[in-house]
């Protein structure tokens, strides 16, 4: 039986416990051998300058997965130009690991948006299947997203994951304004930002 690797994707700026709850959970519940963490420089969605340094984003990663033995961390996005699309990003992948089965770790806000993504319909191809972590009350509609991307309700796995209302963005926010955000964040995480004066 091939293993199954889950990658999770974004550029984690900064990385706080809601992501790792959902990693973790996702490691649990589909049976995963990993998760891969793969940090996208700058993602094509975004102008340019509204994400930190890739060095800096990096090392936060590094440190809030040092103590779980499931996660590794791919910079397979930083040694490549831009743009960094998804479909891209997994063929690589798959290449690197070819005996593995791909799957894709998503919030259900993005499956939602998933017809609008680069190639979607190559990407639905591409990968084994999709690890979505579910909210209550904001599940996509399957069938319409079928009719636009058919095959994708066959791959997609639900999961769950406590419900923290936690965003990098407020995290920054947060900071910026001289607000509470020391609990968001894990320890090494935290002392990063500030010995180095981050997002102020």
């Amino acid at each position: 039986m091939p293993e199954s690797l889950g990658i999770f994707g974004g550029t984690f700026d900064p990385p706080h416990l809601g992501h790792l709850i959902l990693a973790a959970e996702a490691l649990q519940q589909l049976q995963l051998k990993r998760v891969i963490w793969v940090l996208t420089p700058q993602p094509p969605h975004k102008p340019e300058g509204l994400v930190s340094e890739s060095e800096q984003r990096l090392e936060m990663l590094k440190r809030a997965t040092a103590l779980q033995p499931g996660f590794e961390i791919s910079t397979i996005e930083s040694e490549r130009p831009g743009p960094h699309y998804t479909l891209d990003t997994i063929d690589l992948l798959q290449a690197k690991y070819p005996w593995t089965r791909l799957v894709l770790l998503l919030g259900s806000d993005s499956l939602r948006n998933l017809p609008t993504w680069y190639k979607s319909d190559e990407l639905v191809t591409a990968v084994h299947s999709f690890g979505v972590m579910r909210r209550p009350g904001s599940l996509p509609d399957l069938k319409t997203l079928e009719t636009s991307l058919p095959g994708l309700t066959r791959k997609v796995r639900f999961f769950e994951t406590p419900q923290l209302e936690i965003s990098s963005s407020i995290i920054r926010q947060r900071i910026e304004d001289g607000g509470h955000f020391r609990y968001y964040l894990p320890t090494s995480v935290y002392e990063y930002i500030q010995q180095n004066n981050l997002y102020r």
